[in-house]
């Protein structure tokens, strides 16, 4: 599909409608950080796991100093081992990071590989990042593990198909405190209850309660 990438500007929040039954993706709202022609990549910000970042960090030997009991999210299932952070200031009243200063998107953190992705929120997968951020982490801060992926022209067919709403990317979603409200709380930020949507659960097909 040919210049699909036109038609959609990164970076953006792609909200699962509920007949996306995928266990992976059900309810899913993803952080679309690129979208090309060739493809398209992004991270599932809802999806916390059960493993502990300073579990993970204590493998790679680098000192955890933040909450014991801070978890890893699930950024998708392609290259489930691939870790990436995505962190922001430490205060969330933070002034707004501008475009040349991604550096210094975590306060008084000096990254060596990061990228901002958006005002105020950066991404890194250098190793020596994570060590400094682990060493003071900022309030806002996500491990993911693994990331979503779609190759050329599928992201566009699965919108098109009404699998995927899109909404403005924002910090206070992309970090919010309580995961489960995420996918609500992003379709009310366009406009969108969720009560009113069709109730689909994966192996139930279309029920007759409101979606939560």
């Amino acid at each position: 599909m040919a210049g699909a990438s036109a038609t959609l500007s990164t970076p953006v929040l792609l909200l699962a409608m509920p007949q996306v039954l995928d266990p992976f993706f059900h309810r899913s709202v993803v952080l679309l950080i690129r979208h090309e022609d060739e493809g398209s990549l992004g991270f599932i910000v809802n999806r916390p796991t059960g493993i502990k970042v300073s579990e993970i960090l204590k493998g790679m030997e680098v000192d955890w100093r933040g909450g014991e009991d801070t978890v890893a999210y699930f950024g998708g299932p392609v290259a489930p081992n691939l870790g990436t952070v995505l962190f922001g200031p430490s205060s969330a009243a933070a002034a707004p990071v501008p475009a040349d200063a991604a550096a210094a998107a975590g306060g008084d953190f000096e990254a060596e590989a990061a990228s901002e992705v958006l005002a105020g929120v950066s991404l890194t997968q250098h190793v020596g990042d994570l060590s400094r951020l682990a060493e003071a982490p900022p309030e806002r801060f996500r491990l993911f593990l693994g990331y979503a992926g779609w190759g050329s022209g599928q992201l566009i067919e699965e919108i098109l198909r009404n699998d995927w709403l899109t909404a403005p990317a924002r910090g206070d979603l992309i970090f919010a405190p309580d995961p489960e409200r995420v996918w609500s709380a992003a379709l009310e930020s366009v406009g969108v209850d969720p009560a009113t949507l069709p109730s689909w659960t994966p192996g139930g097909g279309n029920g007759e309660e409101t979606a939560n």
